[in-house]
């Protein structure tokens, strides 16, 4: 391999010439080989963006420092950064310095170098140029709140939507089937299929709304606190006019932070916003789970729905089928709790003027993003899509449940009601021939008294 000079305020550091970042990205390379994961896509997008209106914002308030030709050049080499393109530039980890530093010099550098290719010069330095007003304090929560707007309303919502409405299809198609409830998993009185599958719609439709409530807070930006939350070396005005070109890059709302000095130190935001991620885990997980219990069987089972084969489910059992979906489902809602915890414990952890675990921070609170996004898709289409009600055993649970004995208790009290199930279920009778041998009721009476699709 091929190496370069490139230098920094400690000295000088070899770089491999095809590599388009400088001295202090190098440092960081070589000095944290800690694990595999990768600082998020989705934080150098968000960089990008922050830095291409960084420049256009400085180009208008401090034209002396940051002239067209500069700005001209960021810009290119921001886009190419957006689009993806320079991807291969970005190495670093997540386990670095606490504030991000790094990863954003990393950025810096790259758009410096790359424009700097541009030109056939060297016309930007990756500090005073591309770093202009800024500081790795402010610009590494701006990154972070503008990843998760962007992840969550591009992403997430939309799979989330898309899981709803295959629910909703579901409740249409299949509302009318009457079936036994069930709490405690024990049997209870009669609920429609359609009544249930509503339920779970339900859940994710206020889960969906929670999200969307938890984007408020996160669409204020640090941007324009500079070091330590003062506005040291930004111009006046820069922090709203930045904030306001973000918002036209994007094309969803941003605005700066009315408090400086918290929006560098705490990550309340972000807390709160994970807190609606995990509450659609634990739904997804209790509806995944109900799943797979109405799906079990195929003979021993519940086995009053059917759910797509997708697979062999056993190397050792022929024809043995399992409701992986729901396993999938299941493991990410796991895997997104977890994260709250570490989103939780990275939040709390800051000290003084800075939060100093934003890098953890936010690498689990994308993954979590992600993997929700991804697997209320998969399960929709390889799963939720294919339901299928089993409407014989559902009948067939129906009437042997005894819980439908409620029915009769406005008739022959809540005492005697008892009494019929325990005689039913201890002589293997039906509630019918139970209730008439204890006298409680004639045929005609029961019959005119027991009706289980008035129940729901």
């Amino acid at each position: 391999m091929n190496y370069r000079t490139e230098h920094d305020s400690m000295g000088e550091v070899l770089v491999p010439t095809d590599k388009l970042w400088g001295a202090q990205t190098q440092r960081s390379f070589q000095n944290f080989e800690i694990g595999t994961e990768k600082m998020p896509s989705e934080i150098i997008h968000a960089f990008a963006i922050l830095k291409l209106a960084a420049a256009k914002t400085n180009l208008v308030l401090v034209p002396n420092r940051m002239t067209d030709e500069k700005c001209r050049l960021i810009s290119l080499a921001a886009d190419k950064i957006i689009s993806g393109e320079l991807s291969e530039h970005f190495p670093l980890v997540v386990w670095q310095t606490g504030s991000g530093t790094q990863s954003n010099m990393n950025v810096n550098e790259v758009i410096a170098n790359y424009g700097n290719k541009l030109a056939g010069a060297k016309v930007l330095h990756p500090n005073d140029d591309v770093n202009m007003s800024q500081s790795s304090n402010d610009t590494f929560p701006t990154a972070m709140h503008i990843a998760a707007v962007l992840a969550t309303e591009n992403r997430l919502i939309p799979s989330v939507r898309n899981l709803i409405a295959s629910f909703k299809t579901l409740e249409d198609e299949y509302g009318g089937i009457v079936k036994s409830g069930r709490t405690h998993l024990e049997d209870a009185t009669p609920i429609t299929f359609g009544q249930e599958i509503s339920g779970w719609r339900t859940s994710l439709e206020r889960d969906a709304e929670l999200i969307e409530m938890s984007l408020s807070p996160l669409r204020e930006l640090a941007l324009g606190a500079t070091a330590v939350g003062t506005g040291l070396n930004a111009p006046k005005g820069f922090d709203t006019a930045v904030a306001a070109e973000i918002s036209k890059i994007t094309g969803t709302e941003f605005a700066t932070a009315k408090n400086k000095f918290h929006a560098l130190t705490s990550k309340d935001e972000l807390v709160f916003a994970h807190g609606a991620l995990k509450s659609l885990a634990c739904d997804l997980m209790k509806i995944a789970n109900d799943i797979r219990w109405l799906a079990s069987g195929p003979r021993c089972g519940l086995g009053e729905i059917t759910i797509p084969e997708n697979e062999p489910g056993s190397s050792i059992m022929p024809g043995k089928v399992n409701p992986t979906q729901c396993e999938a489902v299941t493991m990410v809602s796991v895997q997104v709790i977890a994260n709250d915890t570490a989103v939780s414990v990275a939040a709390a952890s800051g000290n003084f003027e800075l939060n100093v675990f934003m890098p953890v921070c936010i690498y689990n609170y994308l993954q979590s993003i992600r993997l929700l996004a991804d697997v209320c898709l998969s399960f929709e289409k390889n799963c939720v899509c294919g339901i299928k009600p089993i409407k014989e055993k559902m009948q067939d649970n129906l009437n042997r449940s005894l819980m439908l004995v409620t029915a009769l208790t406005p008739h022959i009290g809540y005492e005697n009601a008892a009494r019929v199930v325990h005689k039913a279920h201890g002589e293997n009778l039906s509630l019918k021939e139970a209730c008439v041998s204890l006298g409680y009721l004639s045929e005609a009476e029961f019959d005119k008294y027991f009706r289980p699709e008035e129940m729901v």
